[in-house]
């Protein structure tokens, strides 16, 4: 991920046990060297979503459990979810962390510390005129520069895009899948957290996580958008999906995880 070093966000969900399924990592900085805010946790539930295509990445999502609650602290605090009826107009900035490469097959260098970059939302109609109209579902959001230079890349997937409102932070997204990184009229595909909502209430039964609805302002460029030009079309080949691994940045509420 092209972009600056930050703190981590984290966040946890109450969810039904089912088998172990790995560990994972909070209040991380650096993957290496000294990280003395670092908490570990053994993952005990994974729910994949059950409509989830591994061929065209729609409803690319999951919800992890903890083994044991987590302490908030400076290092690890928890961020909102995107409600049912938010909006992500064309524009409207947001931020996105992570540890993966810094460009198409370049890793990032050691100490490897969490990186950010700020990319713009990009309205779905725009974001379908690169990848195809079948590509980008409603169950995505697109954020990037159509210039290219800023955006997530290999190893950043399952990790968060937030956007901030009124000094609250609010998951919009989860780092899903491109057409390399950063590359010019391709910008990065997120899962749109706002379209699972009743998924996830109907996993966490009790001490349900916050949803509140981001609101954008004036009106949405994208919906005077039509594909006037031809433009590169994605193909199954080309498309990288960011290999996931439990590095993530999570958003954290409780002892669950969004990924």
């Amino acid at each position: 991920m092209a972009g600056q070093s930050a703190d981590i966000f984290t966040l946890l969900w109450r969810i039904p046990h089912q088998q172990p399924v790995g560990a994972d990592v909070l209040g991380l900085q650096s993957l290496q060297g000294s990280n003395p805010n670092r908490v570990s946790r053994t993952i005990t539930t994974l729910i994949i979503h059950p409509n989830y295509n591994s061929e065209t990445s729609d409803n690319d999502i999951a919800l992890l459990q903890l083994s044991s609650p987590v302490t908030f602290n400076n290092y690890i605090t928890p961020v909102c979810l995107s409600a049912t009826n938010s909006t992500f107009y064309s524009g409207v900035n947001t931020w996105v962390t992570g540890w993966g490469n810094i460009g198409s097959g370049v890793s990032l260098p050691a100490p490897q510390t969490l990186q950010e970059v700020q990319v713009p939302i990009v309205g779905n109609r725009r974001c379908k005129c690169s990848y195809g109209a079948s590509s980008i579902t409603d169950n995505m959001v697109c954020a990037g520069l159509l210039a290219g230079g800023k955006d997530s890349c290999q190893g950043d997937s399952g990790g968060p895009l937030v956007i901030k409102q009124n000094n609250r932070w609010i998951q919009a997204g989860v780092v899903s899948f491109g057409i390399g990184c950063a590359e010019p009229n391709f910008p990065g595909v997120y899962t749109r957290v706002s379209q699972y909502q009743t998924w996830i209430n109907t996993q966490i039964t009790s001490n349900q996580p916050g949803f509140i609805a981001f609101t954008s302002n004036g009106t949405d460029s994208d919906l005077s958008v039509s594909c006037l030009r031809a433009l590169p079309i994605a193909t199954t080949a080309t498309t990288i999906p960011i290999t996931r691994t439990y590095n993530i940045l999570n958003l954290l509420l409780e002892n669950y995880i969004l990924y």
